[in-house]
């Protein structure tokens, strides 16, 4: 633990605690996640990029850090806010403590904050910018946080993509599997690994190919993966999907279901504090059935603009948002929370499996 650590949100209101992890300075859009237990792969999550999040789970840090337990190459998000961090882990994967997984990525973190009081804050203000900072006093620090963008007006895609395609680690060697491309908009690895545990082969492709260059890898199937951010800025990645979706079948994930919805013309608005954790509770409007769901997002689809074939398929039970979109004739669906869970349960792993049902039966139909 190091020195006096502020957190000061743009309206002004200041939070002292104690600084870990980095000492540098930090801003970003400041979240809650309601997840229980799954920090570390909330810190390597890239929809966390430009982000400041608070758990609402008073202990953080009790089993560590480990080499299995991440969802990308590095932590992701802009800063960490905790009730409390435990600096004497225990659990048999622990290699590093969180304070010394933060430092080694330079990402700064206070604890000793009321946590749950701030979230209480942002349900009734909505999300704010916020910058932690051992630097600065309140006054300095409005005036950095006045200087610096909003985090809907960044893009933040182009600096959590993949530079280069590469095949998942796991892959099959079978060269008669399903090829499934992930367009990385900010993808987790939960997603490959689940698609090569059903005997797919699965690559990761940076989002800015283009349609020409996607299509010559001759893939069965495309996901488009979560990410974090505004959709609106995202008009070339639309554009590859608005020339796609008569081409290849289609998958979106969370980003990817806004990125669909826009792609066939339907709008997209920023939400007050957004979904975050792992107990949303989403309706699915064909059978009745109720699933208990992992997010993470922070803009969501107006269902009222929804045109071209697009009809929404699951919807929020506690707001009534929208949680999930289908094509009336073209392969392709998406849903709005994450699948691939991490943290969160797996209720919805079986949607990967309807993809490859849907793939296939594509296939057949065009045979």
């Amino acid at each position: 633990m190091k020195n006096k650590t502020l957190l000061v949100l743009e309206d002004g209101t200041t939070y002292e605690g104690t600084g870990f992890g980095s000492n540098r300075d930090s801003i970003g859009e400041v979240v809650f996640n309601t997840s229980m237990t799954g920090y570390q792969e909330i810190l390597t999550d890239p929809s966390y990029a430009g982000q400041i999040v608070i758990p609402t789970y008073p202990l953080i840090g009790n089993y560590g850090v480990n080499e299995e337990d991440v969802e990308s190459s590095r932590i992701q998000l802009s800063g960490l806010v905790v009730r409390e961090c435990c600096n004497q882990p225990s659990h048999y994967r622990c290699t590093a403590t969180l304070d010394e997984y933060l430092s080694s990525y330079e990402v700064p973190a206070v604890a000793g904050l009321d946590t749950r009081a701030i979230t209480r804050k942002l349900r009734s203000s909505g999300v704010m910018m916020g910058i932690i900072t051992s630097s600065l006093n309140t006054d300095q620090a409005l005036e950095k946080l006045k200087s610096s963008p909003r985090y809907e007006e960044q893009d933040f895609i182009s600096r959590v993509s993949t530079l280069q395609p590469y095949s998942w680690q796991g892959n099959h060697t079978n060269e008669e599997a399903l090829r499934i491309l992930v367009l990385d908009c900010g993808m987790k690895y939960s997603i490959l690994r689940i698609m090569s545990a059903l005997g797919t082969n699965v690559s990761v492709i940076p989002h800015s190919l283009s349609p020409r260059q996607i299509l010559s890898l001759k893939p069965d199937g495309l996901i488009l993966s979560p990410g974090p951010g505004n959709p609106e800025l995202q008009t070339s990645i639309v554009d590859t999907v608005r020339e796609l979706a008569d081409k290849v079948p289609m998958m979106g994930i969370c980003l990817g279901n806004q990125l669909i919805a826009r792609a066939f013309g339907a709008k997209t608005y920023k939400m007050k504090f957004g979904h975050r954790g792992g107990n949303q509770p989403v309706l699915e409007l064909e059978n009745g059935h109720v699933h208990i769901t992992a997010q993470n997002h922070g803009f969501a689809v107006d269902p009222d603009t929804l045109k071209d074939g697009l009809e929404v398929s699951f919807i929020n039970v506690n707001d009534g948002t929208v949680e999930g979109l289908k094509h009336k004739t073209l392969p392709i669906f998406s849903i709005q929370y994450h699948s691939e869970a991490s943290p969160g349960p797996l209720d919805s792993t079986y949607l990967f499996k309807k993809f490859i049902s849907i793939i296939q039966k594509n296939e057949r139909q065009n045979a």
